[in-house]
């Protein structure tokens, strides 16, 4: 480890320290539909976009109406998807003339991207036309990311509103985030993307001449305007095979600092959202604190295990850290930090290859997924789950303290609890029980390039990244195949959905409570106290669920790398 390293960790938590405030303000102005700046630019379609779909956007809805909305907005995308990917061979921008997906292939890009996981089985620079990365996927980009953000408003007006009978609009909290937040953001991001020197372009290749003389047939496309919104919204697919490794998607060290920012900065900002919503910003920054805590934690222990290199390698006379998959134009510190943001956030861009990490520096980003990237997390999904996480943390400090629990003036009872354990109990069931559906299973063992526990690990890691939506891979699994495409599909469907909807009952069933003022016997849910109890109560629960499949698969490989021993 190096001085120079830590302190771009140091630099990356300092400047997203002083970002989280501002981007919270704007935020919460989205969330109360507050006039903004932006208003006299895209106020008129605003209203276009309520007209055309007969929305009133003063509409209060239910719980349950928000949650129908949300699903069939989703499932009507997902369907536009499949069948664009189905019909690319005839469709327009297509100059290379690829043919269309087929059915389960498609089937896992459409949920894949519905989902904010972005997972990717294929070449995206060999498979897809610019009309399916742009039609199909990036407009994906823009609604996952926004449905999330909408999710997460509907849950702050739960704990927020008295008394309530409904939660919000959909439409307008969807409308409202990508027409003021997304899409300017994007447009801003793209051009600075384009000014560093990544693509923007409809045409198809470019011819370069190499060093040694040689010709070479470069792809490009619509690159920056899609690597834009994959990093804002948190959804990670990219335009190229090798996602943000590749120098057309993050050319240099600067826009490598900018694309780990921008995976954090509306998560971050959201914290503050929260607890501006329900009266006391001091418990957005209590959630923030103890995210800050997990991640800082994560990030020190995937440095150091990179750092420290491989102990065979080191028998063989081979010293130094393991650059084994990482850009050297970025480095170890870089690698590791960016691997730790894109999987504490349900991201899923990568800068560097984690299968190749060591056994524990590729253990932390399988964690962080496994907990559910909730470590300021995906935009809107991070602190939604996190709030889950809260309930049952306040229900725990209730029964220290003899008493009905509370948070943020809302008593939580019976109801709250069970929906947040079912919504928490989603992932495991999904995650343990496909994978070890994969392990019996002859297809599922047909695709490895590894034997022993790294070959379990990249089945784990693939069923843990699906579910979590996130979208990252130990690519020594070759998932393109009739089984784990549509395997996967249903985790990430499982993944996403089956959080949401118990989310937003959560919502409905605390918006319709009383106010509960903090009295003597009350946890204080702002201090250090509570973030220790926060940071304990995810990783006991993270630990004793998942810990025997880590103990099968990245303990058990550093074990045997340690022993010298290899598969």
């Amino acid at each position: 480890m190096t001085v120079q390293g830590w302190a771009l960790i140091a630099l990356f938590v300092a400047i997203l320290a002083l970002s989280a405030k501002p981007m919270g303000q704007w935020l919460f102005a989205l969330y109360e539909g507050r006039r903004t700046p932006l208003h006299a630019v895209f106020g008129p379609l605003e209203r276009l976009v309520y007209a055309a779909g007969g929305i009133d956007p003063d509409e209060d809805q239910s719980w349950r109406r928000y949650a129908l909305h949300m699903l069939l907005l989703n499932l009507a995308l997902l369907l536009l998807t499949y069948a664009v990917l189905r019909a690319q061979a005839v469709l327009p921008l297509n100059p290379r003339g690829l043919a269309g997906i087929g059915p389960d292939g498609a089937l896992n890009v459409a949920v894949s991207f519905t989902t904010n996981t972005n997972w990717q089985w294929y070449t995206g620079e060999a498979v897809l036309s610019n009309l399916s990365q742009m039609l199909a996927l990036t407009i994906h980009n823009f609604a996952s990311a926004a449905t999330g953000i909408a999710i997460a408003f509907a849950l702050f007006r739960g704990f927020a509103r008295r008394e309530a009978a409904g939660v919000g609009n959909f439409w307008a909290d969807f409308t409202r985030v990508t027409l003021y937040l997304l899409l300017p953001a994007s447009i801003v991001y793209a051009v600075y993307l384009i000014a560093s020197g990544v693509p923007q372009t409809l045409a198809s290749t470019v011819d370069a001449t190499t060093l040694e003389g040689a010709k070479q047939t470069l792809v490009v496309g619509p690159v920056a305007s899609q690597e834009a919104i994959k990093m804002l919204g948190t959804n990670g697919g990219g335009f190229y095979n090798a996602n943000s490794a590749h120098p057309f998607e993050n050319p240099t060290a600067l826009t490598n600092l900018v694309q780990m920012l921008s995976i954090f900065v509306v998560g971050a900002g959201l914290t503050w959202t929260f607890g501006k919503a329900v009266g006391n910003v001091r418990q957005g920054w209590a959630i923030l604190a103890a995210m800050a805590v997990l991640f800082l934690g994560g990030v020190a222990v995937c440095y150091a295990a990179e750092a420290a290199g491989n102990p065979v390698l080191h028998h063989l006379g081979v010293a130094g850290g393991n650059l084994e998959g990482k850009e050297t134009r970025f480095g170890i510190a870089a690698s590791a930090l960016f691997a730790t943001v894109t999987t504490d956030a349900s991201c899923g861009a990568v800068n560097a290859m984690h299968d190749s990490f060591t056994a524990i520096g590729g253990l932390i980003p399988l964690f962080n997924i496994q907990l559910g990237e909730i470590i300021v997390g995906g935009v809107g999904a991070g602190i939604y789950g996190f709030l889950l996480f809260a309930v049952l943390t306040v229900f725990v400090a209730g029964l220290m303290v003899g008493r009905t629990p509370e948070y943020v003036g809302k008593k939580i009872e019976a109801r709250e609890v069970k929906l947040a354990v079912l919504a928490i109990a989603v992932l495991p069931l999904s995650i343990l029980g496909l994978t070890a559906l994969a392990c019996v299973s002859a297809d599922g063992l047909a695709v490895l390039a590894n034997k022993g526990p790294h070959g379990f690990a990249e089945m784990l890691y693939a069923f843990s990244s699906a579910t979590g939506n996130n979208g990252s891979a130990f690519a020594g699994l070759s998932a393109g195949t009739p089984f784990y495409n549509s395997w996967l599909a249903v985790a990430m469907w499982i993944g996403r959905f089956f959080m949401i909807v118990p989310a937003l009952a959560i919502a409905g069933s605390l918006a319709a409570k009383k106010h509960t003022p903090a009295g003597p016997g009350s946890f204080p849910t702002t201090g250090p106290l509570w973030v220790g109890l926060l940071v304990g109560i995810i990783l006991i629960l993270g630990g004793l669920t998942f810990l025997p499949s880590l103990a099968l698969g990245p303990v058990a490989d550093q074990a045997a790398v340690a022993a010298g021993q290899l598969f």
